[in-house]
Parts: structure tokens; sequence; C-alpha cells
């Protein structure tokens, strides 16, 4: 892993701004010639310090107003117990995101639904069929308050 310099910083700063910049035009906003860009585009991709390009789309638009926040305990913690719950969790199309958690619970998942009844079907015949669900704790989200995608800007300051 290397260290992200000013010029690294300023193309992630761009993207997050504005994912759509042609190369050429993020070349001209940092600084830096096409290849040169190009070149610490790609080691940025590749070191995961860009996770990926897309668009933030609305789960309400989407038929998918419900969010619903599922503690879920296993019945044990073994390495295959974790990697054949989180093969089946990635499988789902309703889960948003899944965490790995220490206390009580062994994961967090976001899930989202058409409505309560939506609910009741991926609870029952989805989630509790999970590999390894010993218990399921669910709290819906009555409105969402904060929903915001990293910023550099957050974390790292610029040295210019």
């Amino acid at each position: 892993m290397y260290e992200v310099d000013h010029f690294d910083l300023a193309i992630m700063r761009a993207l997050e701004r504005e994912g759509r910049l042609s190369n050429t035009a993020l070349a001209e906003r940092v600084g830096l010639s096409p290849s040169a860009c190009s070149r610490r585009l790609d080691r940025l991709e590749k070191e995961g310090a860009i996770k990926g390009y897309y668009a933030r789309l609305s789960h309400r638009h989407l038929g998918r107003p419900v969010t619903v926040l599922v503690n879920i305990a296993l019945s044990g913690q073994s390495e295959r117990h974790l990697s054949e719950f989180e093969a089946a969790a990635r499988r789902c199309p309703n889960v948003l995101f899944c965490f790995l958690m220490s206390g009580e619970y062994d994961y967090l998942l976001r899930v989202a639904a058409r409505d309560l009844q939506d609910f009741e079907r991926i609870h029952k015949t989805v989630l509790s069929a999970f590999p390894h669900v010993a218990r399921l704790n669910s709290s819906f989200a009555l409105r969402e308050v904060v929903d915001r995608p990293v910023r550099s800007s957050d974390f790292l300051e610029d040295d210019d």
C-alpha cells in the first residue's frame, strides 16, 4: 500500500463530486497529463481507495420504501458458520448491507422491503432460512435522517 499524495487526493475529490468525468477532464482538473492521471487512477482502483462508480438509487422509487434493521445471532461462530451465513446474505437482493458485529448479535443487516407483508415474507422464508440463524431481532426505520457517502474531506487533510 502506498501513501495518498495531493494528486491522488485531488483525483478522489473530483470523482466523488462528479464520478462520470472523462480521464481527460479529470486530468485537467487535477493538473496532470491524461496518461499520468490514468496511471494514478488505475493504482487507486487496484489499491481499493476507489471502490467503484455507481449512481445512488432511491429505494422508494424502486418500490422498496420500507427499511428494516435486523440483528441476527448465529448458533455458533466458527469460520464455517460465518462464511455460510455471509454467502447467503450476499445472495439475497433485499439485503442492502451486512456487518459482522461484536456484542450480543453476530450480524446487523439493512433490509429493503415493499411493505410490512413483504418483510414478513422475507423474514419467514429468507432470513430465517439463512444457515445457522438462532435468533432475529427486527427494527423498522421510521425516517432516514442521514445517509451520506464517505467524503475525503471528512477524513483526509490536504496539505495545499
